[in-house]
């Protein structure tokens, strides 16, 4: 019985490498695996009869068979090796590089019109001395109108068409609110800008329901109007990189006092005249004034000591002024024969 038993495991040790050998396949040689180590498989079967043996016997056999299954198991280790090594070779081969063809000509990107002005405007009014906040798009009541001198029965909420997520948040009207969060944080002196994205319910050829702005503030002792005239006539001029005129209208916003309209020469004509500023020679660009002191003291700072001026700018109305553009709503389509122009 003993020596049967050592037969039919030296015949399927020698029938089980010659089947490893022959599988074209990890998963085919894993099959093959199962046939003959698995729990249903030919050594399985043959050790059946392991409990028929003497006591002598029964080590012996036991001994050959541990010894086949371990060298079958290092077998099956080298034949999985060399399968995954003949796969990585042909992989290799059937994806060639030939590096002496030509490259593909992949499409470029660029930045968007309006980001490459917004941009340019804050790096302007950075290198002027201001710095760069940002704040949220979903504003409280109090940051986007009430700390700005706007109380909700004022008229001047009239102004402003607004989209209200709940009766106390909406989203930001201007990038004012941003303004209020530094001056409550830091004390003067304050220079900043606020640049984003702000939202009115409001859509024509001039104006669109989401459109970005630069605010700036500036805060310290002693300013005055010939600041303000300073500053803008200086960013302005930086940002059409010329030398334009200028001039400002009495205007009215609830946070500055006094406030003003900035025009500044038509930037297609010269000021000679034309269909771009209905032949007056004047475009309005910003809206600009003195911090009113109720704002100051909404926000802790002693308007007997400080004074200020803002001034807010839409992005979009300048790269319409900057390239030409007569409808606002072309920036926002997405189509990618008119913003290819600006790459």
């Amino acid at each position: 019985m003993k020596d049967s038993l050592l037969s039919r495991l030296e015949e399927l040790k020698h029938s089980s490498a010659a089947l490893f050998d022959t599988a074209a396949s990890e998963a085919e040689l894993y099959q093959k695996k199962v046939e003959v180590l698995g729990k249903k498989g030919a050594l399985t079967e043959i050790l059946k009869d392991l409990g028929k043996l003497s006591a002598d016997d029964r080590p012996l056999v036991g001994q050959a068979a541990n010894s086949f299954k371990a060298g079958l198991e290092s077998h099956y280790e080298a034949r999985l090796q060399h399968l995954k090594s003949e796969a990585i070779n042909k992989a290799l081969s059937a994806n060639t590089i030939d590096v002496s063809l030509p490259g593909w000509n992949l499409p470029r990107g660029a930045h968007h019109p309006v980001r490459q002005v917004l941009d340019e405007m804050k790096s302007i009014f950075m290198k002027m001395g201001f710095d760069c906040f940002e704040g949220p798009e979903i504003e409280t009541d109090f940051y986007n109108f009430e700390a700005l001198n706007i109380p909700p029965d004022h008229p001047a909420r009239d102004m402003q068409d607004t989209f209200y997520v709940s009766p106390e948040l909406l989203l930001r009207t201007h990038t004012s609110p941003v303004q209020v969060h530094v001056m409550q944080k830091d004390k003067p002196p304050i220079r900043m800008i606020a640049p984003g994205v702000v939202y009115r319910c409001d859509s024509d050829m001039t104006h669109t329901p989401m459109f970005h702005q630069i605010e700036g503030l500036l805060v310290d002792k002693g300013i005055h109007l010939g600041h303000l005239k300073a500053v803008l006539g200086e960013g302005i001029q930086r940002i059409f990189d010329k030398k334009l005129k200028m001039k400002f209208r009495p205007s009215f916003f609830p946070f500055t006092e006094p406030s003003f309209e900035m025009d500044i020469e038509c930037v297609m004509c010269s000021g000679s005249g034309c269909r771009v500023c209905k032949q007056t020679g004047w475009l309005e660009i910003l809206g600009c004034g003195m911090v009113d002191p109720a704002v100051l003291k909404h926000v802790k700072i002693d308007a007997n000591e400080y004074s200020g001026f803002a001034f807010g700018i839409g992005i979009e109305r300048v790269a319409m002024l900057k390239y030409g553009v007569n409808d606002i709503r072309l920036f926002f389509e997405n189509d990618l024969r008119f913003l290819r122009q600006f790459s």
